[in-house]
C-alpha cells in the first residue's frame, strides 16, 4: 500500500505510487461527456470510475456531513462521494476522490475543502482529494494536467455538445424509440477506442467524427410534429446532473417536448474570455494574455467544427460563443462573471431567439450570483424578447419535486397555448395537469 504523504500545510498529496494502486472517484455531472472525458484519464494511466449513484440518500449523506446552508451542487456532491465510500464497493485505503476547482469567486472553489472536512467528520481522513484545476491551486506528484491532455479532454466536450445537442433534436421524433439513444451509445464506443489508442483528438480527426456523427443522426427515422421547445439554463451542475435537478431533462421529454441544453463549451469558452476581460478591465501580463488568447482562438476553433458539422446535415447547430456574447452587450457587464455570471443571461437571450424561448432557469436555493444573472434578468429579457416564457426554479434539499414540476407545467401551459395558435395544429404531449402541492421537508 502507497504510503501517506501531507504537505506543509498538513494536505494529504496524492502520490506517484497512488496513480497504480488507486481507484479515482468522479462525480457525475453530464453523463454523456464525462463517459468520454473519463477515457481520457484511463489513456494516462488512472483507474477512474464514474459515480452514477442518485436518490434521496445521497442528499441525506451530504446533510449528515456538510452543514444544509452550504450550496446544492456541494451537498450533492460530497454526498455522493462519501455514499459510495461507506457503501462497501471500494476499498477506502485505495480510493481517491476528484473534484473541480474553478478558483474564481463562486463558492466551488471552496468545495474542496468542505470535502476534506466532510471526510474527517466520516472517519475517512486517509482518502486523498485531487483538484482538478487549471489555476495551479492545488498540485499533487501523481496527478498532473498535461497540453495534451487538454486538448483530448477539449475533445471530449466537443463530442460530448454535439452528441448531446442532436440527441435532443432527434429523439423527440424518432418513429423507433431507442434508435438516438443507440447511436450515442455507439459513438461512446467508438470514441473511447480512438482515445485508447492516442487517436481522436487531432483537428482532422475531430472534423471527420463530427461529419459521421452528424450524418449517423441525420439518418434516423423522424415525424417532425409540433412540440413544446424548452431551453434549460442556469448553475451548470444543476443545469446539467438529474441528481442536482430530478431528472428535469426527462421530465421535460415525458412531457412531450424537445429540449435543448447549451453546450458546455460555451462554458469553457466564457471561463477563458473571463482571463481576457480581467486583463483589459484591470490590467496584466501581455505574455499572459497572449497565450490565453491562443487557448481561446483554439476553443473557437473547434466550435466551428460543431456549427459547421451539424448545420450541414440539417440541424439547428449551437450558437457561437461571439454572437451569444454579443446579444448581452448593453444589457449586463462582462464584469459580471462569478458562477455563470452574463452567460446565464446571454443564453437565456440566445435560446429565445433560436425558438427555445420556454426556459427554465435552474438554480440551487441562495445561490446569488445565479439569482441576479438569472431570475434577477428575466424582466428585462421580456423586454427586449417579448416571446419569453421563463420560469425560476429553486433546487435545494427541502424543496418538493412536485411543486417544481407544477410550476414547470403552467410555464408549458402557457407555451402548449402559444404553440397551437402559432402553427393552428394541435401539439403533442401529455395534458399538463398540476398535482397536489407538498409541504417543503424540514
Amino acid at each position: 500500500m502507497a504510503e501517506l504523504k501531507y504537505d506543509k500545510t498538513g494536505r494529504l498529496i496524492f502520490t506517484k505510487e497512488m496513480k497504480s494502486e488507486y481507484t479515482i472517484l468522479i462525480p457525475m455531472m453530464a453523463p454523456i461527456h464525462f463517459n468520454i472525458i473519463k477515457n481520457v484519464f484511463i489513456h494516462y494511466g488512472y483507474k477512474c470510475v464514474l459515480l452514477d449513484t442518485d436518490g434521496p440518500e445521497i442528499a441525506q449523506t451530504g446533510l449528515k456531513y456538510v452543514h444544509n446552508d452550504t450550496c446544492y451542487p456541494a451537498l450533492l456532491v460530497i454526498g455522493q462521494f462519501i455514499h459510495a465510500l461507506q457503501s462497501g464497493k471500494y476499498d477506502v485505503n485505495k480510493t481517491a476522490l476528484m473534484i473541480t476547482q474553478t478558483g474564481g469567486g463562486c463558492r466551488a472553489s471552496n468545495y474542496i475543502h468542505l470535502l476534506r472536512k466532510a471526510l474527517k467528520k466520516a472517519g475517512l481522513e486517509q482518502v486523498p482529494v485531487i483538484s482538478l484545476n487549471l489555476s495551479g491551486l492545488e498540485k499533487n506528484e501523481g496527478f498532473s494536467i498535461t497540453l495534451p491532455m487538454i486538448r483530448r479532454i477539449v475533445a471530449g466536450l466537443v463530442y460530448g455538445d454535439v452528441l448531446m445537442l442532436l440527441d435532443n433534436q432527434v429523439k423527440p421524433y424518432e418513429v423507433n424509440k431507442g434508435d438516438s439513444a443507440a447511436l450515442v451509445q455507439k459513438w461512446t464506443d467508438i470514441l473511447t477506442k480512438q482515445f485508447a489508442k492516442g487517436d481522436g483528438y487531432r483537428r482532422k480527426e475531430i472534423s471527420k467524427n463530427l461529419d459521421e456523427i452528424s450524418c449517423d443522426f441525420s439518418k434516423v427515422k423522424i415525424n417532425k410534429v409540433p412540440k413544446i421547445k424548452v431551453g434549460v439554463v442556469g448553475e451548470i451542475y444543476v443545469k446539467y446532473a438529474r441528481l442536482g435537478n430530478n431528472d428535469l431533462e426527462k421530465f421535460l421529454y415525458d412531457m412531450g417536448c424537445e429540449v435543448c441544453l447549451p453546450g458546455i463549451m460555451g462554458f469553457a469558452l466564457f471561463k477563458v474570455d473571463n482571463r481576457l476581460e480581467d486583463i483589459k478591465l484591470y490590467g496584466g501580463s501581455k505574455i499572459k494574455y497572449s497565450v490565453v488568447k491562443m487557448l481561446m482562438d483554439y476553443l473557437e476553433e473547434m466550435e466551428g467544427y460543431m456549427v459547421e458539422s451539424t448545420a450541414k446535415y440539417g440541424f439547428l447547430p449551437p450558437s457561437r460563443y461571439k454572437h451569444t456574447k454579443e446579444l448581452v452587450k448593453d444589457v449586463i457587464g462582462y464584469g459580471s462573471k462569478m458562477g455563470e455570471g452574463w452567460l446565464l443571461t446571454a443564453e437565456m437571450l440566445e435560446l429565445a431567439e433560436t425558438g427555445y424561448e420556454n426556459i427554465v432557469c435552474t438554480q440551487p436555493f441562495g445561490c446569488l450570483p445565479n439569482h441576479i444573472n438569472g431570475k434577477g434578468m428575466i424582466r428585462k429579457i421580456k423586454s427586449i424578447n417579448e416571446k419569453a416564457n421563463i420560469v425560476a426554479i429553486d433546487y435545494d434539499p427541502g424543496a418538493p419535486r412536485v411543486n417544481q414540476e407544477n410550476r414547470i407545467k403552467l410555464m408549458l401551459a402557457v407555451a402548449k397555448e402559444e404553440l397551437e395558435k402559432s402553427t393552428g395544429k394541435k401539439a403533442a404531449g401529455p395534458v399538463l395537469k398540476a398535482k397536489p402541492k407538498e409541504k417543503a421537508k424540514v
